[in-house]
């Protein structure tokens, strides 16, 4: 029997944090294929579906470089202001009821490819030359490629050692400090990823290591913490993926109620927005939340995805100027341009 590598030629490739990988071998959608210790990349989306890729050959490396033309096309929001606007004020009625405390709103640009782009590489070192990102991460595979520029660690894991780094609060790089909203927000995640770690981890090791790191991005800071645990020897990776994906911090608390509004009224599913993609290699894992993301399903499309945490004492029009803060500088370096709504 041919290899993947064989039937789909050697461009299929995954890269992160300095390691590239190649020879695709398998492609399968059970976790439990993870068990194997071979090398994983990793993606689920948001609304769950499980893609798994191993590759044959690691090995550390800068990411091959690629030049990148800037889009000629515009970008096409999937709502405009005043629509988000009301979104906002949507969830801040359900806040209102009780049933929720905190919704991430998002959103979706698409641009119209004038002619098919061969791959996005280029775009991914456009990136990280100009938007350099902790998580950053490229994948290419037969059905789908992701040009990643994460700022946002889902899940760092070195035998029981487990980590994630919720991002809850963003000011522009000039703001001095975050406000009380950031603060309470963030709280807020940090308590539901620690009760989803309690669903993994060994009773009584799970701990705020750091709470309201700021981080510096370009253009932006970010309000981060840290969740650290051991997790149980029996829970498996489609146990860990069913307590942690997607992140508290990208869809809200409680989760099922954040979950059951944002499906409710986002109309456009957000895919590898949002969801988790990094890699696995046996108890070693490098997994994360899948924001600043471009991705495409075919030649002609380009998806990129932004959104803002909502809780009641957001304003509906600051919210949305988060959202275009997100978005503004990596659509700029995608090229393409949009209209303000």
């Amino acid at each position: 029997m041919r290899s993947l590598s064989q039937v789909y030629g050697l461009e299929n490739q995954f890269w992160m944090g300095g390691r590239l990988a190649t020879q695709l071998e398998e492609i399968s959608n059970d976790p439990s294929v993870l068990n194997d210790g071979n090398f994983w990349a990793v993606l689920v989306t948001f609304e769950g579906e499980m893609t798994f890729a191993r590759f044959g050959h690691v090995q550390d490396s800068n990411f091959p470089e690629s030049e990148w033309s800037q889009l000629p096309t515009p970008w096409r929001s999937s709502v405009d202001r005043n629509q988000y606007i009301t979104y906002v004020n949507q969830i801040r009625e359900e806040i209102a009821a009780g049933g929720v405390y905190q919704v991430n709103a998002c959103y979706e640009f698409t641009n119209q490819l004038a002619e098919p782009i061969e791959y996005l590489a280029g775009l991914f070192s456009e990136l990280i030359a100009k938007n350099p990102a902790p998580y950053a991460q490229y994948l290419r595979l037969p059905d789908v490629e992701i040009a990643s520029a994460s700022p946002e660690r889902l899940i760092s894991r070195i035998g029981a050692q487990i980590t994630t780094s919720p991002i809850k609060g963003t000011i522009r790089m000039e703001q001095e400090s975050f406000g009380d909203k950031d603060k309470a927000e963030n709280l807020m995640i940090v308590d539901l990823m620690r009760n989803d770690f309690g669903k993994i981890c060994e009773s009584g090791s799970v701990t705020v290591s750091e709470l309201f790191r700021i981080e510096k991005h370009p253009g932006l800071s970010h309000l981060v913490s840290d969740v650290t645990g051991s997790v149980n020897a029996k829970n498996t990776w489609a146990e860990i993926f069913a307590a942690l994906a997607p992140a508290g911090s990208i869809s809200g608390a409680p989760k099922s109620s954040a979950l059951r509004i944002i499906a409710t009224h986002e109309k456009v599913l957000r895919g590898p927005y949002c969801g988790a993609i990094g890699w696995v290699q046996g108890d070693k894992a490098e997994i994360a939340v899948g924001i600043r993301t471009f991705w495409r399903t075919n030649k002609d499309v380009l998806h990129f995805g932004t959104g803002a945490g909502i809780t009641w004492s957001s304003d509906a029009s600051a919210e949305w100027d988060e959202t275009r803060l997100k978005a503004d500088r990596l659509l700029s370096i995608a090229g393409g341009g949009f209209n303000d709504n």
